[in-house]
């Protein structure tokens, strides 16, 4: 059974070294803002809004290796063509280095890593409309972004966007996992994500309600590889917010099901995916 259309992705948490450098970069250069809880933890959002991140340090948190399942990027949502323009020209004045950026049919990209290596992207997408398909399945690609063009999007003035703009949100999640067919199994088997994209070669992505894809698997530097060492630089966890209580109860049912154990913590089901990543299923 499908999980509900209206399922999103919430707050994703970090180990990072250094809890002032990510904070700092964080601000800077993605334009969150941040709030030091009482734990010590920092929590970065749009004003008004829930949490997109969430940081925890540890200065002596072992690096995480290359060769392992994880994090390969958190992928934060702009309203608009605009917003993407802005966010370009934050990181030109923050002097971050882009790792690539891309044109993916269904949207345009930026990609870059913050200081413990973590990859994030930047994204704005098309409307859903303009989406293209093939023989009835959603198409993606991966084609150079034209930079110049984006920046045509902003108005003469210079003034500066010290904030990514309300409505900004988790887009996606995108793991490095083990093998795919255990992956498809739990994401797409267990908790009911729709299949959208299976044509490039390593990856797949999954979805609730027809979006192109919540959450991105691939295995390009993971096929085989074991988790990264227990309290490692990367992902804690990353949430999936299901619409209520029932619908929460209804997923955690067929994990039940499926022989796979959870936890229960401050109102969500903790578990780990086959390749050992940990997500965190609540309600709205």
């Amino acid at each position: 059974m499908a999980i509900h259309p209206d399922t999103n992705m919430g707050a994703v948490r970090l180990t990072v070294a250094d809890l002032a450098r990510s904070r700092d970069f964080y601000e800077r250069a993605i334009g969150l803002r941040a709030t030091e809880r009482d734990d010590g933890t920092v929590a970065l959002r749009v004003e008004g809004e829930a949490p997109l991140i969430e940081l925890t340090a540890d200065a002596a948190a072992p690096p995480r290796p290359r060769r392992s399942t994880g994090l390969f990027h958190l992928a934060v949502l702009l309203p608009s063509r605009r917003d993407l323009a802005v966010a370009l020209r934050r990181l030109v004045g923050a002097r971050v280095a882009l790792d690539g950026a891309s044109d993916h049919l269904v949207s345009e990209a930026l990609y870059l890593h913050d200081p413990d290596g973590n990859g994030i992207e930047i994204y704005r997408d098309r409307p859903r409309e303009d989406w293209p398909h093939v023989d009835g399945s959603l198409e993606m690609a991966t084609l150079p972004l034209d930079l110049d063009d984006v920046i045509t999007e902003l108005p003469g003035s210079t003034a500066k966007d010290e904030f990514a703009p309300p409505g900004t949100r988790m887009g996606h999640v995108h793991l490095q996992v083990a093998d795919l067919d255990e992956s498809e199994a739990f994401y797409s088997g267990v908790l009911g994500f729709d299949v959208m994209v299976k044509g490039y070669v390593g990856a797949l992505f999954v979805s609730a309600g027809g979006y192109h894809h919540h959450l991105g698997l691939n295995t390009w530097q993971s096929l085989g590889a074991g988790p990264p060492p227990p309290g490692a630089i990367g992902l804690r966890s990353f949430e999936v917010v299901l619409p209520d209580d029932a619908e929460l109860e209804r997923v955690l049912g067929r994990v039940s099901e499926a022989g796979i154990a959870y936890e229960r913590s401050n109102g969500a089901a903790v578990l780990r995916d086959p390749s050992g990543n940990a997500l965190r299923l609540l309600a709205s």
